[in-house]
């Protein structure tokens, strides 16, 4: 029988207190700390059910509790916690379940057994004031020993700063990233300057540090929160791919933001710069009007420097093994049985002759038809060549078709990650590659802090080859190279524009192109196009609709039709993150149909993430050399040791329980973050629903990324829409300005 407490209503409802201690953690969500609690309460025949926000509850903790009695529509009588206390249990019992409740990285259940059978009620001093003891436990080393002494200490302090969070309204799921962070100077560093959250912690942002200083005293026009409130709209304007701000526009946004006057922001942008945070700098836009632009530092000096180096490479003299075109071309074709026409022999002979050049062109126009040429022609002239990408899986492809070791970007220049301040890349201007060709492809995604160091790794008298497709949706990260590089007009420039070949055949690459002329794409009147090998088109106006025929295509149509796996080959790109055909909702629907909860799991940030999950990394992480956009598979979860493994395309990847912020599900992504990954098969949903999102580029974008097989589940309408806008929202940047001035003077 279920214990049912006392019902009350209205203005009967009254405070009691409830002692007693966790038996199980029914669900607890690390980002908001809410959590549903079984507790056995002395008095009570059955487990009382306690809801309310608790900071990391474990098994065997004991609570002492503040609350009402609510009864709840579908669970019945919960206790709800206004205030409580929390203790460590004292019986042996109890600091048993305490332990083996995963709290202490490297106890586990058997472990936690044997030490408590072992120390009994004492267990906790030892593991405080005698850690040495835990030798006399079978299985536990010095290392493992160490290791558990201070994962305790760390738990301990740890929960401190939980509390003091939790006591201004944060939840406690970046509770661990604060104390890494901070350590034992968590709480004071916070109490002098909470803003400093914002810069230093990854996924706590600007409006939860205001939160914290608000709750703390911190006036509204507090110059520490006019600077952190600059900078945080500095940082969210790069976010969107601007290397600068204007100052008017960063004014106004900023006074927007915080609600103050533009005078208070002035000064926090002067304050920010005396603390060389920020960097000013006059130009002159398009219009011919002077401005001031806003920079942070670090983004200023990439610009600046990238300029200057990719000039210095433009001015150096060509390597000198001259290759004649009229006969090495010829031979080239001869030895790989193709045949050049156009455009890819203007390329091939820019190539040959050219120390820094971009190659810039759709699919199926010969981009890597070409590349195996120049390395055919350069290997056979001695040539050491070199190849990289972006991203792991561009790199993958661009080593497969080109028969030909290539790297990542981050690999080739031996990052390291050991930096405070982000890493350090071993390939330099001091260290440079040991190449005399260096061939980059989908270039079009790489950003400028990543140009800048790759500039300074290239040898003098190398040549460099930019492949890449300008039409394509820039990088994520701040910046617009490839753009700016070819409008600057300062290196050869072959764009290819025919299609060759296999692309002929393929009405993805054809309906690739047409709306990159701003054509509508082949589609016949029953809602398949007009070669439905490779490219179908299904009509649905409705949402919710749209969302079912994509689960049946994923799920079933696609699988059975052309043999390819769901979750492996399948790949759901979206414009939109919110809606029936968002990537969260597509997200929950398909990974509930694939992936249904049975094995391990472990939930963190509201989210449940079990075995055989497929997920994406969601920011660079170099020290795990994983990237934005990064997409694998969890293969296992240690609840002993607190972490995953997920399977990349760089091999396995070790997550913290307290990083999975930094993964999501990915059965259904956005296109933005699926630039420079194909897949077999993607299904892409256009609806007019999408509207502020539809763009040419984007869904040019999208359809390129499928290899095999394209749907698209929408309606013509959507399409036109999107065809029809080649409005790209425009990117401050000025690299391509600075090379002008570079060459020029």
């Amino acid at each position: 029988m279920t214990y049912k407490g006392p019902q009350y209503s209205g203005d009967e409802m009254e405070i009691k207190e409830l002692t007693g201690q966790i038996e199980r953690v029914t669900y607890n969500d690390a980002e908001s700390g809410y959590a549903v609690l079984r507790i056995d309460v002395k008095g009570y025949p059955d487990l009382v059910t306690a809801v309310g926000t608790i900071a990391s509850p474990a098994v065997g903790e004991v609570l002492t509790m503040k609350g009402i009695w609510t009864d709840h529509p579908r669970f019945g009588s919960q206790f709800k916690i206004i205030e409580y206390k929390s203790f460590a249990p004292s019986s042996a019992i109890g600091i048993e379940k305490y332990l083996a409740s995963g709290l202490i990285k490297g106890i586990g259940p058997s472990i936690a057994e044997k030490i408590v059978s072992h120390f009994g009620a004492k267990t906790f001093d030892i593991l405080d004031e005698h850690p040495q003891k835990l030798l006399e436990i079978e299985g536990i080393g010095d290392k493992k020993a160490a290791a558990i002494h201070e994962a305790w200490l760390q738990q301990r302090e740890m929960r401190g700063v939980m509390l003091f969070l939790q006591s201004h309204g944060i939840g406690t799921g970046y509770a661990l990233r604060v104390f890494r962070h901070y350590g034992s100077a968590s709480v004071r560093v916070l109490e002098e300057n909470p803003y400093r959250l914002a810069i230093d912690i990854f996924g706590i942002g600007f409006m939860t540090a205001d939160k914290i200083a608000s709750g703390m005293g911190f006036s509204k026009e507090s110059p520490l929160r006019i600077r952190a409130g600059v900078l945080h709209v500095m940082n969210e304007l790069t976010r969107e791919g601007h290397l600068f701000v204007p100052i008017e526009e960063l004014t106004s946004s900023a006074a927007e933001i915080l609600s103050v006057s533009a005078e208070l922001v002035e000064k926090g942008i002067e304050d920010a710069r005396l603390n060389q945070e920020l960097i000013i700098e006059w130009y002159t836009d398009a219009e011919g009007n002077d401005d001031c632009a806003v920079y942070l530092p670090a983004f200023h000096y990439a610009e600046v420097h990238s300029a200057k180096n990719l000039c210095s490479l433009l001015s150096s003299p060509f390597n000198g093994n001259y290759a004649d075109p009229c006969v090495v071309i010829p031979w080239v074709q001869q030895e790989l049985g193709i045949s050049f026409a156009g455009r890819q022999t203007e390329a091939l002979e820019k190539a040959l002759s050219s120390q820094v050049m971009v190659i810039t062109g759709g699919p199926g126009t010969g981009k890597t038809t070409l590349i195996k040429a120049i390395i055919k022609i350069r290997s056979a002239r001695g040539f050491r060549i070199m190849l990289a990408a972006p991203t792991g899986r561009a790199a993958k492809r661009m080593a497969e078709a080109a028969v030909h070791e290539a790297k990542t970007i981050h690999r080739m220049l031996e990052y390291t990650g050991s930096s405070s301040a982000g890493g350090d890349f071993m390939r330099c201007d001091t260290n440079p590659l040991d190449c005399d060709l260096l061939v980059v492809d989908e270039a079009s995604m790489i950003d400028q802090i990543l140009f800048h160091h790759l500039l300074k790794a290239i040898p003098k008298g190398a040549s460099v080859i930019f492949v890449g497709d300008v039409d394509q949706l820039p990088s994520v990260g701040p910046g617009n190279v490839l753009k700016d590089i070819i409008d600057s007009g300062v290196c050869p420039v072959v764009h290819l524009n025919e299609i060759y070949r296999q692309g002929e055949e393929s009405t993805i690459v054809v309906n690739a192109h047409r709306v990159n002329s701003g054509e509508m794409p082949l589609l016949d009147e029953k809602g398949e196009s007009s070669a439905p090998s490779d490219f179908y088109f299904i009509e649905e106006s409705d949402p919710d609709k749209a969302l079912q025929i994509i689960k049946k295509l994923v799920t079933l149509r696609i699988p059975q039709k052309f043999g390819l796996d769901p979750v492996r080959d399948i790949q759901v790109l979206t414009p939109m993150h919110r809606g029936s055909v968002g990537t969260a909702k597509l997200n929950a629907e398909l990974r509930e149909a694939l992936n249904p909860c049975q094995g391990p799991r472990v939930l963190r940030m509201g989210r449940t993430i079990q075995e055989g999950d497929k997920v994406m990394q969601i920011r660079n992480n170099y020290e795990k050399d994983v990237y934005n956009g990064d997409i694998g598979t969890v293969i296992r979860i240690d609840g002993e040791e607190s972490r995953i493994i997920v399977e990349m395309d760089s091999g396995r990847v070790s997550y913290d329980f307290s990083e999975l912020d930094e993964l999501v599900h990915a059965y259904a992504v956005s296109i933005h973050k699926s630039q420079g990954s194909e897949y077999p098969a993607v299904v892409i949903p256009i609806m007019t629903q999408h509207y502020m999102m539809l763009q040419r580029n984007l869904l040019y974008t999208g359809i390129t990324r499928g290899k095999k097989l394209v749907v698209v589940v929408g309606t013509r309408k959507a399409l036109a829409i999107a065809v029809k806008n080649d409005k790209t929202r425009k990117r401050y940047t000025r690299l391509s300005e600075r090379l002008k001035c570079c060459f020029k003077g």
